[in-house]
């Protein structure tokens, strides 16, 4: 019942894509950040407050989706994780990694913060500036360590 709900506002998230005139970098952009939007917002609340959470995940995911996948294609989306998970696992806070993708001119920092405990699982803020057309665009968010020693963005 869980992943039909999830799966629900995904379906309308893809609806709603086909509904605007966007190219394909931006709908798969939007519909990837509801997706995954929806998802982290399912994790928060119970009842009725976790269906909300999780709608309103999905509405910020695909917003933020589409704004950056207007212009980062796959191989930029591939550099920008990669950077994100070695930043994350390898790097002390404060110190950055780079990734740059010379097809398309885009390039991007990853400065992970200092490691935390919540709930006690090993977390860490990032700050992730990703530079489309030379302009910078800012995200920044929190992953924690699963059970299976990976990183996972929560926030």
């Amino acid at each position: 019942m869980k992943l039909a709900r999830v799966l629900a506002i995904a379906v309308v998230g893809v609806g709603l894509v086909g509904c605007n005139e966007v190219g394909p970098k931006q709908g798969i952009g939007t519909v990837a950040g509801a997706v995954a939007g929806g998802v982290i917002g399912h994790q928060f609340g119970g009842g009725t407050g976790k269906a909300v959470a999780t709608a309103a995940g999905a509405v910020i995911g695909g917003l933020i989706g589409s704004e950056i996948g207007k212009a980062l294609d796959d191989a930029d989306r591939r550099a920008a994780y990669e950077a994100e998970m070695r930043a994350l696992e390898f790097n002390r806070s404060g110190t950055p990694v780079n990734w740059r993708n010379p097809d398309s001119g885009n390039y991007g920092e990853v400065v992970p913060g200092p490691a935390y405990r919540i709930n006690s699982r090993q977390c860490r803020d990032y700050t992730h500036t990703v530079y489309i057309a030379g302009r910078p665009e800012v995200v920044r968010g929190t992953a924690c360590r699963t059970p299976d020693g990976t990183w996972r963005q929560i926030s």
